[in-house]
């Protein structure tokens, strides 16, 4: 078993495919009119295996009333998130700024790395880690498995 789709609701379909593929470079895997819904997935280059839903929640899956609440949840950041890993977080983080990403969080070494937060066009919080070897101890309750430099 493996997961090929992850859904990650979106403000706007159009915007987010925008940022998407020609902020972080996703490629369009699906775009298609299904009726009451639009099914758009797109996938990062370095996995084209992986596709991620852009969602607009609406009718018929859900009322009006619920969608609009779903849209408050999801600008304030608490709708779904996406963890990358990058080759070098500190340079993914001045070429996203540059294009103008919001950040939460600025490069900073952790235990697993040297991680950043920021948030894509509908507000859904993302992570980046570059996976190396910083000095920092994990907390002392932590367990790390082998993958954790």
């Amino acid at each position: 078993m493996k997961i090929i789709i992850v859904s990650l609701r979106v403000l706007d379909q159009d915007r987010a495919l925008d940022f998407y593929t020609n902020t972080l470079g996703f490629t369009v895997t699906e775009d298609m009119d299904l009726g009451p819904m639009r099914w758009l997935t797109v996938a990062p280059p370095s996995q084209p295996e992986l596709n991620v839903l852009l969602e607009r929640p609406g009718p018929p899956m859900i009322d009006a009333e619920s969608a609009a609440q779903l849209d408050t949840l999801i600008a304030k950041g608490m709708g779904n998130s996406l963890f990358f890993e990058v080759d070098d977080c500190r340079a993914e983080f001045e070429r996203l700024s540059a294009l103008g990403v919001e950040f939460v969080d600025p490069p900073t070494e952790r235990f697993y790395g040297i991680d950043a937060g920021f948030r894509d066009d509908s507000g859904n919080h993302m992570r980046m880690t570059q996976r190396v070897a910083t000095g920092v101890a994990p907390p002392a309750e932590s367990k790390v498995g082998a993958q954790y430099p």
